[in-house]
């Protein structure tokens, strides 16, 4: 895992044409791949549309939206139920576009990651006036960070065994 160079496609870069299900969950992963623990299956995208976690592809494509909330899916899954998810999407949608919230999370994210690894200083805190939503998903990801990490090292060490054997 490079996290020095780890970097979420913030929603711009996300893929404008509107992408099929095979590219859109390659997309994704080829994305997160770093990351070392997070994947995600066309089998899984399918069930998201049909429990309509996220709306159904248009021509059979999935637009930036879509796929800006399956890459929180993807990550926040590890840490949060499925109706928790759909709620923070909800708390979201009521004050940020998803556009505005997904690059704050790919940035937090990234920021949690780093500081983790050594790479940089923890992030300041929340304000204690900081809206409900904005604390809650700082805790989503804090928590996803640290099992980032922790499977990255326990892979370490794993190997490390490995090696010595």
């Amino acid at each position: 895992m490079d996290i020095t160079t780890f970097k979420m496609p913030r929603y711009h870069e996300i893929p404008k044409v509107g992408l099929y299900l095979e590219q859109t969950v390659k997309y994704i992963n080829d994305s997160l791949a770093p990351l070392g623990c997070v994947e995600i299956t066309s089998s899984m995208v399918s069930n998201y549309v049909k429990k309509k976690y996220i709306e159904r592809p248009v021509r059979k494509q999935y637009s930036e939206e879509q796929i800006a909330r399956l890459f929180f899916i993807v990550i926040a899954k590890q840490v949060l139920s499925m109706d928790n998810i759909v709620l923070l999407f909800g708390l979201q949608k009521e004050e940020y576009s998803v556009e505005r919230a997904y690059d704050a999370f790919c940035s937090d994210l990234e920021e949690m990651l780093r500081s983790l690894f050594g790479m940089r200083q923890m992030p300041e805190e929340l304000d204690a006036e900081a809206p409900e939503e904005i604390r809650m998903l700082r805790s989503v990801i804090i928590a996803v960070s640290h099992i980032i990490y922790l499977n990255y090292r326990f892979r370490i060490v794993r190997e490390d065994a490995d090696s010595q054997i």
